[in-house]
């Protein structure tokens, strides 16, 4: 049976258990998209929470019993929202969980004067992003290390 879904501000608190949901998650979530040569090296990268951005405000945790998704913002140099580090329990993928955090950093993002949003999606996020409203402007990369590049999706959507 599923309980009733909060998403609340992260504390630095919650650094463990999302630290958790990161490194079971991003593997699962990733595989399908990302081949394993560039998954060995982008998942301890990724999968680790950022105590400052946890202990900043805007970072939100989606708590059913346990954390089981998490994601945030911060004001960019341009003035503009970024969307930080979100992630869902690969158990709970298509369950509202991204769509309720993402709301919530839409509402606060605004509340705080940005007029739009950006982020660099994952290839596996950018259905979902587009879903949101976001548009997509290009595609990059992030250099892991010499010949490993983790591909993403530039993005945007007004406020």
């Amino acid at each position: 049976m599923i309980g009733t879904l909060t998403v609340r501000t992260a504390a630095p608190a919650d650094l463990a258990e999302v630290d958790a949901l990161f490194a079971r998650s991003y593997p699962a979530l990733l595989k399908r998209d990302y081949p394993p040569s560039v998954l060995v090296t982008a998942v301890p990268r990724l999968a680790r929470a950022q105590p400052g951005l946890l202990a900043s405000g805007r970072y939100l945790v989606a708590v059913e019993g346990a954390v089981v998704g998490a994601g945030g913002w911060s004001r960019g140099s341009s003035g503009a929202a970024v969307m930080r580090h979100l992630v869902t329990d690969h158990r709970r993928v298509r369950q509202g969980v991204a769509r309720a955090l993402v709301g919530e950093v839409l509402v606060r993002a605004a509340a705080a004067g940005c007029r739009c949003i950006v982020c660099q999606s994952t290839l596996t996020a950018e259905p979902f992003y587009a879903s949101m409203g976001f548009r997509t402007l290009g595609r990059a990369s992030v250099p892991l290390a010499p010949g490993i590049d983790f591909p993403i999706v530039e993005m945007a959507r007004e406020l």
